[in-house]
């Protein structure tokens, strides 16, 4: 288990300029990419990327619904963000609250027919420029090699350090 403190306490190097290059890199790539994918959203969806993916999470699920704690977990935000969010896509009328048989404490957050047609219209437009922006500039191993990675790094950040430490712990 990493403890951050105690990292950035016994760190006493830099990066070397050749990580510096990668991760300069990874920030201008994915702050690029989230932009270009905010504006589509906005403007095809009317709302933020962040909401756009809980919808296309939510039409994933078997029964198109999920306990918000889950939903939470599986999009990586606080559940006081996806609470926000789904007040939000509720009021739209692309998702809606019931609450969990047995208990009473939990939330499902169920997509509706009105967020299906919305995936529907600006689905495949969405593909399009991930496709574009990500998928057609890379070979199929450098996909492949890029999942790898990404799946590497989530589940470090996901396995090291506390357990509360993660988005919808908080």
């Amino acid at each position: 288990m990493i403890d951050e403190v105690d990292v950035l306490a016994g760190q006493k190097r830099a990066l070397t300029e050749g990580e510096e290059r990668l991760w300069s890199g990874y920030l201008r790539a994915t702050g690029l990419l989230s932009d270009r994918l905010d504006r589509y959203t906005a403007k095809t969806a009317g709302m933020p990327h962040v909401h756009y993916r809980l919808l296309i999470r939510l039409s994933e699920d078997a029964g198109q619904r999920m306990r918000m704690i889950d939903l939470a977990a599986a999009a990586k935000i606080s559940r006081s963000r996806l609470t926000h969010a789904i007040v939000r896509l509720e009021s739209k009328g692309w998702v809606v609250r019931e609450e969990c048989p047995g208990d009473g404490r939990q939330l499902f957050a169920t997509l509706t027919d009105e967020g299906r047609a919305l995936l529907a219209k600006t689905g495949p437009g969405y593909a399009a420029l991930l496709r574009a922006y990500v998928f057609d500039g890379l070979t199929a191993e450098q996909q492949r090699s890029l999942g790898v990675l990404a799946d590497i790094i989530a589940e470090r950040l996901q396995t090291q350090g506390s357990a509360d430490d993660l988005p919808w712990r908080r």
